[in-house]
């Protein structure tokens, strides 16, 4: 038996989507029908719940999906619904397996609910637990290939591969990619210095995140420091890596 979660804000849209899941498969079972952000982290946090998967809306009454799973610690997988593809990347980086955009169709479910057996079954080796647990290792450490960020009202998706660097000014994080477009981004350099792969980005100091396919070379500066010559003439921009630092600079060069 599967157990599911709905959080939906819509009445009929809850209808819907309740219907469709139990058209699936007589293996389904929804365990609990959520409304809001604040019901769900009430939800999560309080009741010892039993599901191996979560349905959720991503625009909720009271707030975005995403911050009952930040706040909450919820590992279940998630398949996202929405009638808007801006929120993807951000659904990806919060448990989940799945986006299907509005109006759902059952095929949309059946496809879901696939996609979250064969994962499921793949992991399959020791049990419902271990199985479970490697399914949400891989889930949530997927490497990113892409990143949101935004141009004034717009919101971009950029590909890491493109990104020259990513700094700091004023408090404020910015992108430059291969075309030399200027982006902001929501997250602290700390932030992204977590989540990014380390064998392709580097923290050169307090202010510059670089990406190695874009570094030409290197030469000394101040004796004890390093000054980075990338490859991208139009990017006016002098990146120093300290003495605290250059020793793994080297390292990173040498290794890649």
């Amino acid at each position: 038996m599967i157990n599911v979660i709905i959080i939906e804000d819509e009445a009929r849209a809850m209808e819907v989507i309740s219907r469709l899941i139990l058209q699936t498969s007589n293996e389904v079972n929804i365990v609990a029908k959520l409304t809001s952000v604040e019901e769900s982290l009430g939800f999560f946090r309080n009741t010892s719940y039993e599901a191996d998967i979560i349905f959720s809306d991503v625009q909720l009454n009271d707030g975005l999906s995403f911050e009952i799973f930040k706040q909450a610690g919820v590992k279940t997988p998630v398949i996202f619904t929405t009638c808007y593809d801006k929120f993807m990347l951000l659904a990806f980086e919060n448990n989940g397996i799945d986006y299907i955009l509005k109006p759902i169709e059952k095929a949309d479910i059946e496809k879901a609910i696939w996609k979250y057996k064969n994962l499921k079954n793949h992991f399959e080796n020791h049990g419902q637990q271990t199985s479970m647990t490697r399914l949400m290792s891989f889930v949530n450490g997927r490497s990113k290939s892409r990143i949101l960020a935004k141009r004034g009202l717009d919101s971009i998706l950029l590909r890491l591969e493109d990104i020259i660097l990513f700094y700091t000014e004023n408090k404020v994080v910015f992108v430059i990619d291969r075309f030399s477009k200027k982006y902001m981004l929501d997250k602290t350099l700390t932030e992204l210095e977590e989540e990014l792969d380390q064998q392709l980005f580097f923290r050169a100091n307090r202010q510059y995140i670089i990406n190695l396919n874009y570094v030409k070379g290197f030469k000394p500066f101040e004796k004890v420091k390093l000054l980075i010559d990338l490859n991208v003439p139009e990017i006016n921009h002098s990146i120093i890596v300290s003495q605290e630092t250059a020793q793994n600079f080297r390292r990173w060069i040498r290794d890649a």
